[in-house]
C-alpha cells in the first residue's frame, strides 16, 4: 500500500510563509490534483513530497514510512516535470534506460523494462530518435516513459502539459488518464489550469495562500463549493455571483434588480437583512425553449443579451441581472443578436447562497 500523508506541513522561505500547515491524505492509488493559482503553494507541496525542497515543519509520510529526511533517490517516486528534462544527447532509449544504468541494473534487467515502458505509451518507432527529432508531444511521452521505467510507488507531475498547444494538451491529457488505468500507482499532480483537474482527478485539492481550502472529487467541488474561491474557480465558465440582501425569511433582493426566493439548501440558515452573494452557473440560467427539461422551482426574467460566443452545440450568452454581467447558456442555439431581449429560466434548486463577509457556502 503505497499512501501519501502530510501532517500539518509548513514550509517557510526566510520570513515568508509559503505552506501553512497542511493535512492532506492520499490514498493508494489514487489520482489526486493540485490546482490553484499561481503562488499557491501546490508546486512547493510536490516538491516537498519529492524531497526537492525542505520541510520548516510537519511531516511527509510515503507508504507508512516518514520520509522528512530522506533525499528524493530513497523514497522510491518519479517526478515528470514541465520542462521534460530529457538528456538532448541520448536517443529515447537511452533517456528510458538511464535511471536505471545509474542504478547498476544490468542490460538483460534493462532492456526489457525499457521496452515494457515504450509499449505502454507507444514509443516503439521512436527509440533511435533524439529529443531534438520529437514534437512535444512525443518529448511528454518519454518524460512519462521515464518515470514508469523505474517502477515506482508514487508519479509526481508538476504541470506537464504547460508547454503544450491546446490540441496537444488534449491528447496528452488522455494519455495520462490511460496511463494511471494501467499500472495504477499513485499519482500527485500539480496544475493551474481547473479543466485538467476536472477531467484527470480521482480527488481534487484546491489551494489558495499556501492552505487548502477545499479536498473532493470533481463533481463535489463543481457542485458544492465551499466558498465564492472555489465556486468561481472551479467550472467555466466561473460561477455568477451577484451582491445580494436576504429579505424577510424566505426571498433574497438581488442588489438593483429583483427579489427572488431562497434556494432550498440555504432555507432557514439566513436571516432578514444578512448581505449575501447569490450563485449560479450559466448551465442554470438558460432561455426559454432551449434549456434542459427539469422540475424543480424556476424564477423567470427578461433579460437583454450584449454578447455571444457561439461553440458549436451551444452558445454562450452574456447579459445583465441587477446590473451585474452574467453568463447563460443556450443548448440547440440559434443566432441571436446583441441587443435582443430574450426569457430566460433560472433553476432555483441549483442556485448557491454564500455570506457575503466570510464568502463561505450557507448550505445545509
Amino acid at each position: 500500500m503505497t499512501d501519501v500523508t502530510l501532517s500539518k506541513v509548513v514550509k517557510d522561505y526566510g520570513k515568508s510563509r509559503a505552506v501553512h500547515g497542511i493535512d492532506l491524505e492520499i490514498l493508494d492509488g489514487e489520482f489526486v490534483v493540485l490546482v490553484g493559482p499561481s503562488g499557491c503553494g501546490k508546486s512547493t507541496t510536490l516538491r516537498m513530497i519529492a524531497g526537492l525542497e525542505e520541510i520548516t515543519d510537519g511531516q511527509v509520510s510515503i507508504g507508512g514510512r516518514v520520509v522528512n529526511d530522506l533525499p528524493p533517490r530513497e523514497r522510491n517516486i518519479s517526478m515528470v516535470f514541465q520542462n521534460y528534462a530529457l538528456y538532448p544527447h541520448m536517443t529515447v532509449r537511452e533517456n528510458l534506460g538511464f535511471s536505471l544504468k545509474v542504478a547498476k541494473k544490468s542490460d538483460a534487467e534493462i532492456i526489457p523494462m525499457v521496452d515494457e515502458a515504450a509499449g505502454i505509451l507507444g514509443l516503439g518507432e521512436l527509440m533511435d530518435r533524439k529529443p531534438a527529432e520529437l514534437s512535444g508531444g512525443q518529448r511528454q511521452r518519454v518524460a512519462m516513459g521515464r518515470a514508469i521505467v523505474r517502477s515506482p510507488d508514487v508519479f509526481l507531475f508538476d504541470e506537464p502539459l504547460s508547454n503544450l498547444d491546446a490540441k496537444l494538451r488534449t491528447q496528452m491529457r488522455v494519455e495520462i488518464k490511460k496511463l494511471h488505468q494501467k499500472v495504477g500507482n499513485t499519482i500527485i499532480y500539480v496544475t493551474h489550469d481547473q479543466v485538467e483537474a476536472m477531467t484527470l482527478a480521482d480527488r481534487i485539492v484546491l489551494m489558495q495562500d499556501g492552505h487548502i481550502v477545499q479536498i473532493g472529487t470533481p463533481l463535489e467541488l463543481f457542485n458544492a463549493p465551499a466558498n465564492t474561491f472555489v465556486a468561481t474557480f472551479i467550472g467555466s465558465p466561473p460561477m455568477n455571483l451577484i451582491d445580494a440582501t436576504v429579505s424577510g425569511a424566505d426571498k433574497i433582493q438581488l442588489r438593483g434588480g429583483p427579489a427572488v426566493p431562497v434556494p432550498a439548501s440555504a432555507r432557514g440558515l439566513v436571516h432578514d437583512g444578512q448581505a449575501v452573494q447569490f450563485g449560479f452557473r450559466a448551465d442554470n440560467l438558460m432561455p426559454v425553449g432551449h434549456e434542459v427539461e427539469e422540475g424543480g422551482e424556476k424564477a423567470q426574467f427578461e433579460l437583454t443579451v450584449t454578447l455571444t460566443e457561439p461553440l458549436g452545440t451551444e452558445t454562450l450568452l452574456f447579459t445583465e441581472i441587477a446590473g451585474t454581467e452574467v453568463q447563460a447558456k443556450m443548448l440547440n442555439p440559434r443566432p441571436v443578436r446583441p441587443g435582443e431581449a430574450l426569457q430566460f429560466q433560472l433553476m432555483l434548486d441549483k442556485c448557491h447562497v454564500f455570506d457575503a463577509t466570510t464568502t463561505n457556502a450557507i448550505r445545509s
